[in-house]
């Protein structure tokens, strides 16, 4: 299946703008450190990386990119301690609600198909997550890991070089 010239230069620009964000979320995390107490950015980086990335082709990306922007802001305001910890749950679920409600916007306007099953694999893994939180059963490292940029440098580098590859073989090169 080939693609049209137009088309594949979009996909190669949102790979590029991918890898860029990606090296420079890796560099601060290597050389900065910014603290993970102070800074639990590392989600909501993600989500922006990949809505910065949408710019260039809507038609991928953007849904999972509003859901994560939405999702890590209300993991940035739980851990940065401006919600208490007793209102965990409301702040996941509003976030995940105006995701939804978000997704449905863009579905009526044709960035993602009516059947989509992106929408409940996210909600799915984020319910799978916060259980294994719950039950103490992610690595030690886990959440200082997602709080921190390293996330969103690994993350968006490798939707970068999956998007790449799926380029090349869609494209025919």
């Amino acid at each position: 299946m080939n693609l049209p010239v137009s088309q594949r230069a979009k996909n190669l620009r949102q790979v590029f703008v991918l890898l860029l964000l990606g090296v420079v979320c890796l560099l601060a995390a290597w050389l900065i450190r910014p603290s993970t107490s102070v800074y639990p950015v590392g989600v909501l980086a993600l989500g922006v990386g990949m809505l910065v990335a949408a710019i260039f082709n809507p038609y991928r990306l953007l849904l999972a990119g509003w859901f994560t922007t939405l999702l890590g802001i209300a993991i940035f305001l739980v851990f940065s301690h401006r919600i208490p910890g007793s209102q965990v749950f409301s702040a996941y679920t509003i976030a995940m609600g105006l995701g939804l409600l978000g997704i449905a916007m863009m579905a009526r306007r044709g960035y993602v198909g009516a059947g989509a099953v992106t929408p409940g694999l996210l909600v799915l893994v984020v319910g799978i997550i916060e259980s294994f939180l719950v039950a103490n059963l992610t690595p030690h490292d886990f959440v200082p890991f997602m709080l921190s940029l390293w996330l969103p440098g690994i993350g968006l580098v490798a939707l970068g070089l999956v998007y790449l590859v799926a380029s090349q073989i869609i494209s025919g090169a």
